[in-house]
């Protein structure tokens, strides 16, 4: 990871936070993308040996292209992109209206798609790239969300095998990995002694954990076009 600019969206706290963390301290130069908590995503970049926090709404068509655009000019050309930003508003589907739909697929499948159109002719010209998408258990087995978070997720995987499929011979690498149920973020569908009573392994999942993946994906050259799940048993596959 050393001299390589990383920008890791959604970092102030929970997965990306942990992720943002492992890179900083492996070497890499890294972007804290954060949403709202702003104080949470300069105090992880302030703590970082090379790192500066961006501000940027992943619902507004423009910001993917903004944020790529700011993170450049101060940071350099971005090496790889962890795209980890997501909502997750737990509803039934009598529940779920258009607005609810869209809004999710915005921030969950529309941002991410963007974000890496942006990175990907540097990355091209540079011959050298890595993508990695955070998506989801739900994408396999629905979830528990609701149908708009699941749909959201399955549609990042769809994207990963698109663009993985198109970018290998570029000397970029292209994945997803599908966590489930993280302790410590704010996406837990639910109570947490309950949820961890629905996973094989007995206990939610820890961010540090899904952090020690993703480390090891961006780090492997060989690895592409691949959704890793990891959910304590959750989804056998």
């Amino acid at each position: 990871m050393e001299g390589r600019v990383v920008l890791v969206t959604g970092a102030s706290g929970g997965i990306g936070h942990a992720i943002a963390r492992r890179l900083g301290t492996a070497g890499a130069t890294v972007a804290v993308h954060y949403g709202r908590n702003e104080a949470a995503g300069r105090a992880l970049a302030a703590r970082l040996p090379r790192a500066a926090a961006f501000g940027a709404d992943m619902l507004l068509k423009k910001s993917p292209d903004e944020l790529v655009d700011q993170v450049e000019s101060e940071l350099g050309p971005v090496d790889m992109l962890v795209a980890n930003h997501g909502v997750a508003r737990r509803a039934a589907v009598e529940d779920v209206d258009a607005d609810d739909f869209d809004y999710t697929l915005a921030v969950n499948l529309r941002a991410p798609f963007l974000l890496a159109r942006r990175v990907l002719p540097g990355m091209r010209e540079r011959g050298f790239g890595r993508i990695l998408f955070v998506s989801s258990v739900a994408a396999f087995t629905g979830g528990i969300v609701g149908p708009h978070y699941a749909a959201s997720k399955a549609g990042l995987n769809a994207i990963t095998h698109h663009i993985a499929s198109r970018t290998a011979g570029d000397g970029i690498t292209v994945n997803a990995i599908a966590p489930a149920l993280i302790e410590n973020t704010d996406m837990l569908p639910g109570d947490p002694g309950e949820l961890a009573s629905r996973i094989p392994v007995g206990r939610l999942g820890r961010p540090e954990e899904v952090a020690d993946l993703a480390m090891a994906v961006l780090g492997n050259a060989y690895l592409t076009n691949q959704v890793l799940s990891l959910d304590g048993g959750v989804y056998p596959r």
